[in-house]
C-alpha cells in the first residue's frame, strides 16, 4: 500500500502543515518521498533500525553521524493492518517536537487506510461493470459472470429486473451516486454501474413483487431528493440472466416512446405501444396509412387527448380548450374520413394503434 504516489502525497500534506522536512522510507529503508528531493533513493540507516525493532527511533543532533543517511529527528514505524509497511521520519530537534511525531504517524496511517479503501471500492466497481458488460451481451459468458460474482462474494438470484437512469443534470460524483443507489436498494440485491457517460444501469435481483416496486421507488425518491434532472425506466420482472439484454432494450424503448415530461415509467405501462415499435416498419406504415388516410397533426392531437381522457368528451374538450360541440364536430369528421368511430371501443383500438404508428413516423 505504500506506493511512491501515496508517499509523495503524505509528504506534501504533512510538510506543508509542519513546516518541516518529512521523509517516507520503504521496507528496504530507502527514501521514496521527501521534501528534500536530493535524498530520494538514498538509504536511511535510522529507518532500517526502526524496521528491525518495530519501535520509534529518536536521533539527536550529536547522533546523526551514527546513522548513515539520517538527520536529527524522529523516525516512526508506519503500521497498516497490524504490519509495518514503512517508516516516516520528521527532521528537526526531537526536544522541540513534543507529540508531533505520533500525530504525523496517525495522520499517515489514516491516509493509507483511506487510499486502501478507495482502491478496494474502485476494484469492486470495475468488477461489477465487467458483470454488467457480460449481462448486456447477446450471448453472455456465464463462466465470466460467475467468476466475477465469486470475487465480489455475490450471487444473482431470480427474479431479476432492469432499471436505466438517463441523467441530464447530476449533483454528486459518480462513485457517491452509485453508493447511494446501492444503499437504498440493498447492496446484496443490486449491481449498479455507468454504461454511458449519462446513463446508469441497475441489475436488481432476489426481490419479489411489491418489494421490487418499493426499492425502485426508493431509488427514484433518492434522485429527486438529490435534485437531479433525469428520466428513469424499469422492466417487468424476468427469470433468466440471458434476458437482461432484452430487458435493457425494453427500458430504452420505454424512455424513447413515453411522454418526455414523465421521468419515471415502467415498460409495463407502454408495453402495448412498444409492440408497434418492434414490428416490420413496412407493414405498420401500410396499416396506419390505410386507417388514417390523410391524417394531420391537429386530428392526431384531438385523438391523442380523447384516448388519454378515456373517451370522455367533456374532459377532452377542456384539455384542448375547445367547446364540447367543437370536439364532437372533430370526432364526427374523423369518423367520416377514416370510417372508424373513436367513440366505439373496437374502432378506438384500431385508431389508437394506427395513431401510435403515425406518431412513430413523425418522430
Amino acid at each position: 500500500m505504500l506506493t511512491d504516489r501515496i508517499a509523495s502525497e503524505i509528504v506534501k500534506e504533512t510538510s506543508s502543515r509542519l513546516h518541516r522536512n518529512v521523509n517516507i522510507m520503504n521496507m528496504k529503508g530507502i527514501i521514496i518521498a521527501t521534501k528534500d528531493k536530493s535524498r530520494i533513493g538514498s538509504i536511511h540507516e535510522g529507518a532500517i533500525e526502526v524496521l528491525k525493532s518495530g519501535k520509534t527511533l529518536i536521533i539527536k543532533s550529536e547522533e546523526n553521524e551514527t546513522w548513515e543517511g539520517a538527520q536529527p529527528g524522529v523516525n516512526l514505524p508506519i503500521i497498516f493492518q497490524e504490519q509495518i509497511i514503512g517508516v516516516i521520519g520528521i527532521t528537526g530537534d526531537p526536544d522541540e517536537m513534543g507529540n508531533i511525531g505520533e500525530l504525523v504517524k496517525m495522520t499517515t496511517e489514516l491516509m493509507i487506510q483511506q487510499e486502501f479503501m478507495a482502491s478496494q471500492m474502485e476494484w469492486k466497481q470495475r468488477t461489477k461493470e465487467m458483470v454488467i458488460d457480460q449481462l448486456l451481451k447477446s450471448d453472455p459468458s456465464m463462466t465470466s459472470i460467475n467468476q466475477s460474482l465469486s470475487l465480489l462474494d455475490l450471487k444473482l438470484i431470480a427474479p431479476f429486473s432492469t432499471v436505466i437512469i438517463q441523467i441530464t443534470e447530476q449533483s454528486i460524483p459518480n462513485r457517491t451516486l452509485i453508493q447511494k443507489l446501492e444503499e437504498v436498494i440493498g447492496e446484496n440485491h443490486v449491481i449498479v454501474g455507468f454504461i454511458h457517460v449519462n446513463q446508469i444501469f441497475l441489475a436488481v435481483y432476489g426481490l419479489e413483487g411489491k418489494e421490487i416496486d418499493l426499492k425502485i421507488n426508493n431509488a427514484y425518491k433518492l434522485l429527486k431528493h438529490l435534485h437531479m434532472v433525469f428520466r428513469m425506466a424499469y422492466s417487468v420482472p424476468f427469470q433468466s440472466l440471458k434476458n437482461f439484454k432484452q430487458s435493457y432494450k425494453e427500458c430504452e424503448i420505454t424512455l424513447k416512446i413515453s411522454e418526455s415530461e414523465k421521468d419515471f415509467v415502467s415498460f409495463e405501462q407502454i408495453e402495448a405501444k412498444a409492440l408497434i415499435y418492434q414490428v416490420d416498419q413496412g407493414l405498420a406504415d401500410r396499416f396506419s396509412h390505410r386507417v388514417l388516410k390523410n391524417f394531420d397533426d391537429n386530428k392526431a392531437k384531438t385523438l391523442e387527448s380523447f384516448f388519454h381522457h378515456n373517451l370522455n368528451i367533456q374532459k377532452t374538450a377542456d384539455n384542448l380548450y375547445v367547446h364540447r360541440n367543437t370536439l364532437i364536430y372533430r370526432l364526427n369528421k374523423i369518423t367520416e374520413e377514416t370510417g372508424y368511430d373513436p367513440r366505439s371501443f373496437k374502432d378506438a383500438l384500431i385508431l389508437q394503434v394506427a395513431l401510435w404508428i403515425f406518431q412513430k413516423t413523425e418522430q
